[in-house]
């Protein structure tokens, strides 16, 4: 079994390591015999009357034929690679050793064509069976001049060349082999270098576009060479390499000048032509100087402020939660004792001071209700919702808690369906409903809500047959604490706005064409993205 897996593993090394490069390499080496053999042949002609004789002609013929053989075989790959390069070797061997022994043997100074031949194998084969192609030359060659001696003995040879000429051919094999592990090493580096490479131009195109902020890397001559979807979010514009720097965003080139001349001056804030997005750029070197490439990140002003927007309102929601707490005890305990008083006491006048008393201290207990709501906006548990089966549950319950008789219009699409957290969906509309129904004419179809498709998104429309809100209104009417009824706390639409910012939707104030008032909802907006 252990000798099996050897060979199922010399068998798999062997399809690894035979590349196509290893091919092209053998298909080379079997020109250059080609082109060896012409050269011998021209050569020989010219300078000398011998290569005419019709025995070298007819060898040097087969030899031909035999590398156009080579040629068919390697085309096909079969038989395997190290077959067919012994097999070349072995060829190329017994050619010249042929051609020693026909010329007169090593005096002729054919036996340095080996060195070439056994070289490029070597090369060919990656260091592997170098020194068995050295060893078959020594032998053919020792043969060949044993068999000469043999057969003239008279004759005093000079067996010093002889050892020379073989201790070459396993210095160059050896250097060859050398060489060849040498030039796999290489490539296995540059292999794994090309990896790490290809894996961090990955993980920097990866970091590129998970960048909150647009990136613009650009040359010298201000020549975009890489961008981020954010970039191209925020510009409204796709860079390209033709695109000038204030093409895609007047004043950036100013800009970036301007930081080259002093870069500590604080960068202006610029306009996005596209998307009217208030843009601050921020320059990075990226090499010594201004001669090479720079960066560019694109902050968007309006996330900021929404940031910056966020952290103040999640302090204030902190301190505000606090203070609801501690009101609620105090105020507890004065309701409780104007109730106290208006059981015992039997004057009129204490008693509206009383009635006075309870509710007012019922509007500071809404007021606290909701400021308690506001701080429980960021426990979101967001599921899918059909808006039809859910709206109509919705106004079935509305109308049973309010005592409400008349009819309430529900105009939705089958297919509707939202993400939304439902307590936070069944607060919001309670509240767009409620104030409504108080404000409409209270008859049949006062009260409508109409879902609709809007690009990829669904909105719902609750409008009302009411007055419409005052124009100077309506620039204060998602603020906390702004309210037209003396009777209201001034938070109910601003916890709306809050809970629907928290479920990735939008809700905003429209004046229909007919009259009266409309709250419309957008859903599934992600950040940043609004209606128009």
């Amino acid at each position: 079994m252990g000798f099996v897996h050897s060979i199922t593993n010399f068998k798999q090394h062997h399809r690894t390591t035979a590349s196509e490069a290893h091919w092209q390499s053998l298909a080379a080496f079997n020109i250059f015999r080609l082109l060896t053999v012409i050269a011998l042949l021209v050569g020989g002609l010219v300078f000398s009357s011998r290569m005419a004789h019709p025995v070298l002609l007819s060898i040097a013929a087969g030899y031909s034929l035999l590398a156009i053989a080579f040629a068919i075989g390697i085309a096909r790959r079969r038989p395997g690679f190290d077959q067919q390069l012994t097999l070349h070797v072995a060829a190329d061997v017994i050619f010249i050793v042929t051609l020693i022994a026909l010329l007169g043997g090593l005096k002729s100074g054919v036996g340095l064509l080996l060195l070439p031949y056994l070289a490029a194998a070597g090369l060919i084969a990656q260091g592997r069976m170098t020194l068995f192609h050295a060893a078959l030359a020594t032998i053919a060659l020792l043969g060949e001049e044993t068999y000469r001696a043999y057969r003239s003995p008279e004759v005093d040879y000079n067996f010093t060349t002889l050892a020379l000429l073989c201790v070459a051919f396993f210095a160059v094999a050896w250097v060859a082999h050398r060489l060849a592990r040498y030039a796999q090493e290489s490539q296995k580096l540059a292999e794994q270098r090309r990896v790490d490479l290809a894996k961090l131009d990955r993980l920097n195109q990866r970091i590129l576009q998970d960048v909150s902020d647009g990136v613009l890397v650009i040359d010298g001559k201000y020549r975009i060479r890489q961008f981020n979807q954010q970039a191209e979010r925020l510009t409204g514009c796709h860079p390209t390499h033709d695109v000038r720097l204030d093409a895609l965003l007047p004043g950036l080139e100013a800009a970036l000048l301007a930081w080259h001349e002093d870069p500590s001056l604080p960068p202006p804030l610029l306009t996005a032509p596209g998307t009217h997005k208030l843009l601050r750029p921020r320059f990075v070197a990226l090499s010594p100087g201004f001669a090479g490439s720079a960066l560019i990140y694109l902050e968007d002003m309006d996330r900021l402020r929404r940031e910056a927007q966020q952290i103040k309102l999640a302090a204030l929601g902190r301190l505000t939660a606090n203070l609801a707490h501690e009101i609620r005890n105090p105020l507890g305990a004065i309701s409780h004792a104007a109730q106290l008083l208006a059981e015992e006491s039997r004057d009129p006048l204490i008693d509206k001071l009383t009635r006075i008393i309870g509710e007012n201290t019922q509007r500071l207990d809404r007021m606290v209700k909701d400021v308690l709501e506001l701080n429980r906006r960021d426990r979101l548990q967001m599921r899918p919702i059909r808006l039809g089966e859910w709206l109509g549950q919705f106004l079935d319950e509305f109308s049973q808690v309010e005592g409400i008789s008349a009819a309430i219009v529900l105009d939705c699409p089958p297919e509707a369906e939202i993400h939304f957290d439902a307590g936070h969906l069944h607060q919001v509309l309670w509240n767009l409903a409620r104030n409504g129904w108080r404000y409409c004419s209270k008859n049949d179809g006062s009260l409508v809500f109409t879902v609709r498709a809007q690009g990829r998104h669904w909105r719902l429309d609750v409008c009302n047959d009411g007055p419409p809100v005052p124009a100077e209104a309506q620039a204060q009417l998602f603020e906390p604490f702004f309210t037209t009824d003396a009777r209201g706390t001034g938070l109910g639409l601003y916890i709306a706005r809050e809970i629907c910012q928290a479920n990735n939707a939008q809700i905003e104030y429209v004046s229909p064409p007919q009259g009266g008032a409309c709250f419309r909802l957008t859903f599934g907006l992600h950040d940043g993205q609004k209606t128009r």
